[in-house]
């Protein structure tokens, strides 16, 4: 890859730690003994895996390693929470979730309601946040599962997830909360052990680490069918032998996701802050689709009125710059954002949104040739906008 690409799409993926794929490399050549075998190879192996649960258990704040489920991925861990929640609870046929949640919750819901089960997709408002009333009042006897992320992939807004499950446990003891945490790992820390919250998913590829590999807690107590039903791995939970590797690899991008932390919360947050400000002053179609002071500090989404964003996005790739105009999951869709039309984003900046989401790897330069090269583009895409009057009034005020 050319040393001149920016990237900003750290969302969709991040660039794997050189340190991670030293951390991975002998389990593929040297220590590549099953976990499950007697023998010393093994044995290696076997250790790997569970010094890598201990450490992914510190970097959720969870109280045991054995809470510690690890899957292929953030969708493998959300169906196996979901459907193994349901599965066990077959009952009780009512599930929350919210409007804005990631394809892979949201469809899975969408499934399960041709099912017969009844699913109430709670709003946010205008600038992301969740209207946890709502979502408390929806909750009853029937309530099997409540599934709601930590933060969302399009515009970085928080939800209060540990005070989401407390109240619905105060309202239903029974019914399970699940937490999609793939945006939230590795940027702001966690800690789910004093929580209400009975599962929670997250993915290597979020913070540094590889591609296909993901982990699930499970509250010590809480019963979860199989997904994958096989061998004995994962204590019954996840069939399959374990991705040794990939496992190690996690881990290692776990703790220095965790030793990096101050400098997520801290300078990217600044520059994510400088990239938001730079533009709003320079561009003035520009508008910000979230305002939310509870974001997490490497996102942020501009609407540019007027502008189609997949057009935005081509002159960013020529100009070197890699970025989003949502979801990767469903970038190759051509309906606009299923999160910015929840929180009621105008049919003028709707489709002309952009993500930008930074990592630990982004530089000031980075920032600064953004802000130097978007106002041209956006420019010399004003300019073929069938919306000249519109755009008009906006660029002579």
């Amino acid at each position: 890859m050319s040393q001149n690409i920016i990237y900003l799409d750290n969302n969709a993926t991040t660039r794997v730690d050189e340190k991670v794929v030293e951390a991975m490399l002998p389990y593929f050549t040297e220590e590549y003994g099953n976990p499950s075998s007697i023998y010393d190879l093994a044995h290696v192996a076997n250790t790997a895996v569970r010094k890598s649960r201990e450490i992914i258990k510190d970097f959720l704040g969870a109280n045991d390693a054995k809470e510690i489920i690890f899957t292929s991925c953030g969708s493998e861990s959300a169906s196996t929470a979901i459907k193994g929640t349901i599965e066990l609870n077959r009952a009780k046929k009512h599930l929350i979730t919210t409007k804005v949640e990631h394809p892979c919750v949201l469809n899975l819901h969408k499934e399960l309601e041709k099912q017969g089960y009844k699913v109430d997709y709670i709003g946010v408002d205008s600038n992301g946040d969740l209207d946890i009333t709502e979502l408390i009042s929806k909750v009853d006897k029937d309530t099997a599962l409540v599934s709601v992320m930590y933060a969302n992939n399009e515009t970085g807004a928080i939800f209060p997830v540990e005070e989401i499950a407390q109240k619905v446990k105060e309202i239903n003891p029974e019914t399970k909360i699940f937490v999609d945490a793939v945006q939230a790992a590795g940027k702001i820390p966690i800690n789910v052990k004093d929580t209400k919250i009975d599962f929670m998913g997250i993915s290597a590829h979020k913070f540094h680490g590889p591609k296909g590999i993901g982990a699930l807690y499970v509250k010590s107590g809480t019963m979860v069918a199989p997904l994958i039903i096989g061998g004995h791995q994962e204590k019954g939970k996840r069939a399959g032998t374990e991705n040794v590797p990939y496992i190690v690899g996690m881990a290692k991008a776990a703790e220095l996701a965790m030793e990096n932390m101050e400098d997520e919360l801290t300078r990217v947050k600044c520059l994510r802050d400088t990239l938001e400000e730079e533009i709003l002053s320079k561009i003035k179609n520009a508008r910000l689709n979230s305002t939310s002071k509870n974001r997490v500090p490497n996102t942020t989404n501009i609407g540019f009125l007027y502008i189609e964003g997949e057009l935005i996005l081509l002159h960013l790739n020529d100009a070197g710059i890699c970025a989003s105009s949502g979801s990767a999951c469903t970038s190759g869709s051509l309906e606009p954002s299923h999160v910015l039309r929840a929180m009621g984003v105008p049919f003028t900046s709707l489709h002309g949104s952009i993500r930008f989401s930074l990592s630990r790897y982004t530089t000031e330069e980075d920032i600064n040739y953004v802000v130097q090269e978007l106002p041209h583009i956006i420019d010399k895409l004003a300019k073929i906008s069938p919306f000249q009057k519109e755009l008009g009034e906006i660029l002579n005020k």
